[in-house]
């Protein structure tokens, strides 16, 4: 399995592979992005985009971005999507892990669905807070 950080200027030469990916992990923030969105993100702020590929397929994509809190740096995974993900977290991580320790973060951080909880359940993963949206009628 190979995970590769994508240059900025080959962004666009890689949306095609993961267009699926990005509708699917559009449809997991409830209206608050669509997949263009994700790609306009992408292209303007300093976010970072992995994509798992083997030399059949490609299998899925994770956007990060470093942030800087006033007392420590992390890591965000701010979109994961694709398919048969048993077969490259594993890779994934670990280059997410290495690309963040290069960047002096102190951590690796994401919000999602709670499914996500079983996915990093031997990793480390601990749960912080869950994130909760109370609707407001218009």
């Amino acid at each position: 399995m190979n995970i590769l950080l994508i240059n900025k200027e080959d962004y666009e030469k890689v949306f095609p592979l993961i267009e699926s990916y990005l509708k699917s992990a559009a449809e997991y923030t409830f209206g608050r992005f669509k997949a263009e969105d994700i790609k306009q993100g992408l292209l303007v702020k300093p976010q970072q985009l992995w994509v798992a590929f083997d030399d059949q397929h490609t299998y899925g994509f994770v956007v990060t971005e470093i942030f800087k809190y006033p007392q420590i740096t992390t890591l965000i995974m701010h979109f994961t999507a694709g398919k048969q993900l048993p077969k490259w977290k594993d890779a994934m991580l670990k280059e997410l892990r290495d690309f963040g320790k290069e960047h002096k973060c102190s951590t690796i951080e994401s919000y999602g669905r709670r499914g996500w909880s079983k996915v990093f359940k031997n990793d480390g993963y601990k749960e912080q807070f869950t994130f909760y949206e109370l609707p407001l009628e218009n």
